[in-house]
């Protein structure tokens, strides 16, 4: 099994700080999205389930509007799947750029 210990967390803090910040901008961004386009609420919260936890949990949010939104589920979540892998790529050449390899 993975061999892992939680408490060593506790010897960096700054990394639950990191993702409280990548959190808040994730929802910042959708906020503003969801203002300047005017749509309906559910397609912020399909969305934003879409890209954080992809085809597997987006349609039960989906389903929690209304039945028949599953489907959109798993389309944004399917979508989620293929910008995420595109990004990552590209992200880790900016980074391997950046590193100087």
């Amino acid at each position: 099994g993975m061999q892992m210990d939680l408490l060593s967390l506790l010897d960096r803090p700054w990394l639950f700080a990191l993702g409280a910040i990548w959190m808040l901008t994730h929802i910042l961004v959708l906020w503003i999205a969801a203002k300047l386009l005017r749509a309906p609420l559910f397609f912020f919260a399909i969305g934003s389930q879409g890209n954080i936890g992809a085809a597997a949990s987006a349609p039960v949010v989906a389903a929690a509007f209304h039945p028949s939104l599953a489907p959109v589920g798993v389309l944004l979540g399917t979508v989620g799947y293929a910008t995420g892998t595109g990004l990552a790529y590209v992200t880790g050449l900016i980074l391997k750029w950046m590193a100087g390899a």
